[in-house]
This record gives structure tokens, sequence and C-alpha cells, in this order.
């Protein structure tokens, strides 16, 4: 069950930070109040989490998902470019959880 909170977690900190660039510096009220529920989804998640997970592992895992996420969604649905650096860092930060959760931390 702490790993559908950790899904729950990444899924609500990527929709939380994709609607950063629609808040307009925090300006527009709707937006903002949706981000701002957002990130409080995706830590009240990730608080659930942590009771039976190491938190090395779950912020790792999150941290790396959702980067690989916000790249993703800003290069389809942002016209952000996506470069052959951003593709080879996102792939050292995937390839770092996979290390941190071989490494026994579990």
């Amino acid at each position: 069950m702490a790993y559908v909170f950790l899904l729950v977690a990444i899924a609500a900190e990527v929709l939380a930070t994709s609607l950063l660039k629609s808040t307009d510096g925090f300006s527009r009220l709707w937006p903002t109040v949706a981000c701002l529920a957002g990130y409080v989804v995706s830590f009240a998640a990730l608080a659930v989490c942590v009771r039976d997970l190491p938190v090395g592992v779950v912020y790792a895992v999150w941290s790396a998902l959702g980067t690989a996420a916000i790249v993703a969604i800003g290069a389809v649905f942002l016209g952000e470019p996506l470069t052959t650096a951003k593709v080879v860092g996102v792939s050292l930060i995937i390839a770092g959880v996979v290390t941190v959760n071989l490494g026994g931390a579990h």
C-alpha cells in the first residue's frame, strides 16, 4: 500500500509542477490554488509512505520519476526542447535510483 501512496505523491507533484507556469508567479488565483493543493497532497502521501519504506528510497524514487515526468511533459506539452543533455541527465538520475534500491536500502 505504501507504493500506492508513493505513486499518488508522484502524480500530485507532477501535476503541481506542471501548473507552476500557469500560476504566472502565483498571481493567478485558481492555478495557484490547484498548484499548492497538488504539493500538499504530494507531501501528505509522502508522509504516509515513509511509515513503511525507507525515506531515502521514497525520496529517490519520488524525485527521479517526478523529474523524468516533468522533462517529458515540458517537451511534449510546453514546447521545451528535449536535448541530449536532458536525456542523459534523466538517465543518470534513474540509474542513481536503481543503484540506491539495489544497494540494500529495503
